[in-house]
């Protein structure tokens, strides 16, 4: 799992715009892996088969590793390299876009078709939005009843996310921390409990949020 920030598609989604009289349809999907990315790329091509082109660019990986683009009969480079450099300006991540195109018997030329299939995908996100995925490390802290009004007030005061109190014999706060910022976390709420708080790291799960440009 990364621990980095990164971003990804909010949702699954399609948009659509005329240019020149063709029907451009830009298709969107988060994916894991290529073979999830071709999977949907080919169902996509199935489904608009009578399509004069769909064309296709994906980027998957923590490390971007799998970067495909695909013209599918447009003019070399008109079409899936202009849809993946958008996704690479965007920084985004784990997500396949297939544009549709129907043509309408007008011909955009070389330049024409790069505005048209990166605009397309460019509009498509806008629409369909972004998300930002943030690693956020999981802790607890266990405090007795005394505790309980000091901790609670400075935690919901705080940037940190807190996500549960358990009330059992002691008091537990659950809270999520941006992982970066762990061990800052840990000596902040040591110094708020006077050391007396028992405090401890768990799993480290991902929090999503809008993302505007």
């Amino acid at each position: 799992m990364s621990i980095e920030s990164n971003y990804t598609i909010k949702q699954s989604g399609t948009y659509e715009v005329v240019i020149q009289k063709s029907k451009f349809i830009a298709h969107f999907k988060r994916v894991e892996t290529e073979e999830e990315a071709q999977t949907f790329i080919q169902a996509i091509k199935k489904e608009h088969w009578n399509a004069n082109h769909n064309c296709s660019a994906y980027i998957i990986g923590e490390r971007n590793e799998h970067q495909k683009a695909n013209d599918d009969g447009e003019p070399s480079g008109t079409a899936g390299m202009p849809m993946l450099e958008v996704l690479r300006k965007r920084h985004l991540k784990d997500t396949v876009v297939v544009v549709t195109r129907y043509f309408g018997g007008i011909k955009l030329g070389g330049g024409g078709l790069i505005r048209a299939y990166g605009g397309t995908v460019s509009e498509g996100l806008d629409a369909i939005g972004i998300v930002e995925r943030l690693p956020m490390q999981q802790l607890t802290l266990t405090v007795d009843y005394t505790w309980i009004g000091k901790v609670e007030n400075e935690l919901r005061q705080s940037s940190y996310l807190l996500d549960d109190i358990i009330y059992a014999d002691l008091v537990t706060f659950h809270v999520s921390v941006p992982v970066e910022e762990t061990e800052e976390a840990l000596a902040w709420l040591t110094d708020m409990t006077n050391g007396q708080g028992q405090l401890q790291t768990h799993t480290i799960r991902i929090i999503e949020r809008d993302f505007k440009r």
